[in-house]
């Protein structure tokens, strides 16, 4: 199966564009959260917008993490020494920690400076997988 996703020349890009697809969904909803965690958008519930984007965000990691174990089946010994993606891997643990963190300690209850840090922390920590997962191509 996997022989046949890098043979065929439409099923890497489609599972790129899925990819980035999941990515958009989930990066894009963490950031909505993160404005009305900092404060913005006051008119709206905290919660009804978690609920909302969170949903959102999960759907967007399920598509990225099949989408990218696909992808990552086609060249797993290559990808497996190359530093981005090890890097990238990294960094998705980590803000898989985080987000345990956030989530287990109620922060969107609490919305306090831990919670803002938090929502910060993950932002940089995504934003860094993207720049990892780029440069995947180059290392």
């Amino acid at each position: 199966m996997f022989a046949a996703l890098a043979a065929h020349p439409w099923a890497y890009p489609m599972l790129e564009v899925v990819h980035i697809v999941g990515i958009a969904l989930l990066l894009g909803n963490l950031l909505a959260l993160e404005v009305r965690v900092w404060g913005g958008a006051s008119v709206l519930s905290v919660q009804a917008l978690a609920r909302l984007c969170i949903g959102l965000a999960l759907l967007g990691f399920a598509l990225a993490a099949v989408s990218g174990s696909l992808m990552w089946a086609t060249q797993a010994s290559e990808l497996l020494n190359n530093r981005f993606f090890l890097s990238k891997m990294g960094l998705l643990a980590l803000a898989g920690i985080n987000a345990a963190w956030f989530h287990c300690r109620g922060s969107l209850q609490k919305l306090d400076a831990m919670a803002k840090a938090s929502m910060l922390l993950s932002s940089v920590l995504w934003m860094w997988v993207l720049v990892c997962g780029r440069w995947i191509a180059y290392g």
